[in-house]
Order: structure tokens, then sequence, then C-alpha cells
């Protein structure tokens, strides 16, 4: 069923909001065409990226409030300059923030106004062609996402931030007389959301075409879960185990593990695969095919759940206590051919994996991930068994860099597994990673700089400073994108 692009390839990983940039954090403009330049430089073809979706004010990429709307605080301030929709003055207090981290408190508030402003300009002066667009847009989007989505940023908004199930009984129960009167009383904050929207997937083409211009494949990543707290939950909860007040019995997570001895609770609702079944898994048929319009390559986030999941009482304050319950199996996969054809899927077969995982992943033929840091204190371990059918990794957006991994948990059978030091680990475990038979190797970008702990993006199982870090543009200087080349030309993976 999977298509990766032809050849033994090379990329790296990096989250957009990580990009550097003037405004406060990484957008999807000309600091990312300018890192696809960077992955070019470096002979590599592949930019995996995280979840771009839209989020409420938790900057986790991995909570979106949406399996369709784009992130606005990833719009290109720049081109909304260039556009007229904002004047340079107006974006000011963003370029006041810092540009070693995203400052999400300050962030937030001051990108939300300065898009609304945006927003309105656009409304109130945009030219017929552009508003021609904008109608195409809602034609095209309307009736499956957009209006719904518009809908729920409003209310939310309405509710001060309140999840859905916290809103009026009349809303979260959605009630026509309500969802009308609020329809006619909102007009101009409806149409508003469905801008930004359109500015955001305007702005996300032009980033794609330059990427396949410049061939480099764009390698995005699909969360299982959908939060309680988003639009496409609110509009149909049978899509998940809660009754019609938003309330869950059980709720998702996986049991302790390398990353947390509790486990990760992670209190997402779980799916009701009885009800996907019965409408032949439509609602995953177009999240897919939404996820292949936005990337050429997508991650299968949590794989294994597929298979199995981890049910977790929705009173237990840990993982700890949950069980095993059967997933959709290969009949969700089957619908998914039928109807979207071969696709290029890449299974994240991490953590708790079973044979009947494995064995799942190989029906299906999905390529997994073969994670380094994960590898390498097996004294056993010999890359010449990581199989092409697959994806290896120096490390993943939840470990640490591997600089600051193996100072925190130095081991021997690492450096001899390497053929290294520990000043010079970062490079030998790319040259590593390089050197495997793996159809594509995705290396951090931390890990390409050599960065130690403070780089690192998410710690699973915490909620405070995660997802902060960002590259600065001196660091991907010629000096470091010329090494990189090098090992990438040695390794035979130049695209």
């Amino acid at each position: 069923m999977s298509k990766l692009p032809n050849g033994r390839r090379a990329g790296a990983c990096l989250h957009v909001g990580s990009l550097p940039g003037r405004y406060g954090i990484g957008e999807i403009g000309r600091e990312a065409q300018r890192f696809i330049d960077s992955l070019r430089s470096m002979d590599m073809s592949v930019w995996q990226f995280l979840p771009i979706g839209a989020t409420g004010d938790e900057p986790s990429p991995y909570q979106p409030t949406s399996i369709y709307a784009g992130n606005r605080l990833l719009i290109d301030v720049a081109d909304l300059i260039d556009a007229g929709l904002v004047d340079a003055s107006d974006a000011v207090s963003l370029t006041t923030l810092p540009v070693h981290e995203i400052d999400y408190e300050h962030l937030i508030p001051r990108k939300k106004t300065l898009l609304k402003l945006a927003a309105q300009r656009f409304l109130a002066e945009a030219a017929a062609d552009q508003l021609a667009e904008f109608e195409n847009f809602i034609a095209q989007h309307d009736a499956r996402w957009l209006h719904n989505f518009a809908l729920f940023e409003v209310l939310r908004t309405m509710h001060h931030g309140r999840a859905w199930p916290e809103w009026d009984t009349q809303y979260v129960h959605r009630e026509n007389a309500a969802l009308g009167a609020l329809e006619a009383s909102a007009k101009q904050e409806i149409l508003q959301s469905k801008v930004l929207q359109f500015l955001f997937f305007q702005q996300w083409q032009t980033l794609h075409d330059y990427a396949r211009e410049q061939g480099v494949a764009l390698f995005g990543d699909v969360p299982i879960y959908v939060p309680l707290d988003s639009a496409e939950i609110w509009e149909n909860p049978k899509l998940v185990q809660i009754d019609r007040d938003g309330h869950a019995s059980h709720v998702a997570g996986v049991p302790p593990d390398y990353f947390s001895t509790d486990g990760q609770r992670w209190g997402v609702p779980l799916y009701d695969w009885h009800y996907h079944a019965t409408s032949g898994y439509q609602w995953w048929v177009q999240r897919m095919r939404h996820a292949m319009t936005v990337a050429d390559i997508v991650r299968l986030d949590h794989f294994r759940a597929f298979e199995s999941y981890w049910s977790i009482p929705a009173t237990s304050a840990t993982a700890r206590d949950g069980e095993w319950l059967p997933g959709p199996g290969d009949a969700l996969f089957d619908a998914l051919r039928e109807e979207l054809g071969e696709l290029a899927i890449v299974a994240e077969d991490l953590g708790m994996v079973t044979d009947a995982v494995t064995a799942l992943r190989e029906r299906q033929r999905f390529p997994g991930m073969q994670v380094l840091q994960f590898l390498l204190p097996d004294e056993h371990f010999d890359v010449s068994q990581i199989p092409a059918n697959s994806v290896c990794y120096t490390g993943t957006h939840d470990n640490d860099t591997s600089s600051g991994w193996f100072r925190t948990t130095p081991d021997e059978n690492v450096l001899r597994n390497t053929g290294g030091t520990a000043a010079s680990l970062s490079t030998d475990i790319i040259k590593l990673a390089l050197s495997s038979e793996a159809h594509l190797c995705i290396i951090m970008v931390q890990d390409l700089l050599g960065l130690g702990s403070a780089a690192r993006m998410n710690t699973p199982g915490t909620n405070r400073g995660n997802w902060r870090w960002r590259v600065q543009s001196e660091q991907l200087d010629p000096v470091v994108l010329a090494a990189v080349r090098e090992m990438v030309v040695v390794s035979g993976r130049s695209a």
C-alpha cells in the first residue's frame, strides 16, 4: 500500500513552529522555503514536520481542535504585509518576542489580534479575484468541515476557551434554533475564521509547490486520536465513546513504557470502532484524503492502537489501570486502499509492539520506524539488521537530543555500536543511521546541529516547557550544511 520516494533517501525532521523568523514562531512562508533550500544544500529530499492542524491555546501539535483546519499561528506575517492585509507597524509587537524559543503566553494573544485585523481587512478590501478565490475555497470545503469549524471557533471564544461539553446546553446539543441564531449574529466572526483558513491553505499550497519544484517531499503526521474538544467530535459525538453530554467512561493512553513509569494518560476519547465500521470507515477515508493533499508522505501516529488499544478508566489518575481492546485492524486499511489507492504511509510502531502489531504492519506493507536511541544500548545491535522497508531515525520529537540522551544515560554499548566517542556521538549516530539499508533516513535537526538537552522538543507525560525550541538562522550555516551533505553523499542517499 505504501509508495515512498524511490531509492535510499535522507531527510530531516523539524517542526514548522521551530523555524527561525522575526515574528515569534516559525511560519509557512519564506523561512519554510529557506529550510527547503537548506535541505537541498544537504542533498536531502524529505522534510518531516509535526502536525500543522489548528490548536487552541494548548501549544501541542498533537492536540488539534480540528483534523482539517490549519494552525493559524503558522500563517506567515511577512506574506500578510506584502498582501497589504496588515501594516508592518501592526506586527511590531511580535518582533519583540525571543528568537530562541517560542513564548506562547505572549505570542498567542498578539498574533490572534494581528490575524483578526488581517481577516477584517481582507473582507473589506480584497480585490475581486481574491474574493472569487475565497468563495471557491468556501464552496470546496464549507459543507465538509469549514463551516462547522468556524462555528466551533466562535462558540469557543464566546465560552472563554472552555471545552464544548462546558458550553451552554443548547450549543452542546447543537440545537438548530441556537445555531441558526448564532450564524446570524456572528456572521462576521464566522467569515473571519474562514478567511484565516483560506489564507493558511493558500500559503501552504505555495510552500508545497515550492517543495515539489525543489524535489523535496513533505512528510506529515496524522495523530491517531482527536481531542474531545475538537470541531469534529462536537459535530458528531458518535465517532468516539462518549455520552451525549461529552463525558467519557474510558480514555486513551499507553501503559508504562520507556518514556514513563506510570504510562501516558492522554485523556482523549477512544473511537467507537463499531460505528466507524458500519459507515465503511468514511470518516477515516476523508481524513486521509485530506492528509495526502497536505503532505506527500504521512506518518500514522501510534500505529499499534489500530491492532489493539489501551483503554483507561476515566477515573484513573494514571495509565497504569487499563486493558487492551481490539482495534479495527485490516478492515480500516482495506477500506482506505479501496477508496484512495496506494498511499505513502509510515507506521509509527514504537512502544509495546506485539507480534500481532508487526503482522498487521507487514500485511499492509507499511514501513515501520527504527529509532537508534532505542536500539544502540543493545550489546547485540547490528545496523545491517535494520530492514529496508523502514524509516531509520536518530531520535524522535519525543526523545532527548542524541547528545543530551547520552550525557544523561551514558552507555558503553552505545559507544561500541557507533564506533566513536562521547564527544562525537551526534555525528556518529547520524553516520550510522545513514549507513543503514532503511529506505528512508530521517535526522532530527537538533542532532544535525549537535545540540544538547536544552533543544529537546517534548518530554512525554509533562506539560511544561514543550514545543518551544527554535533553530536560529545562523545555526544552519554553509559549513554545517556542507558537512551534512558530505555524510549524505558518502552514504549513497543523495537526492
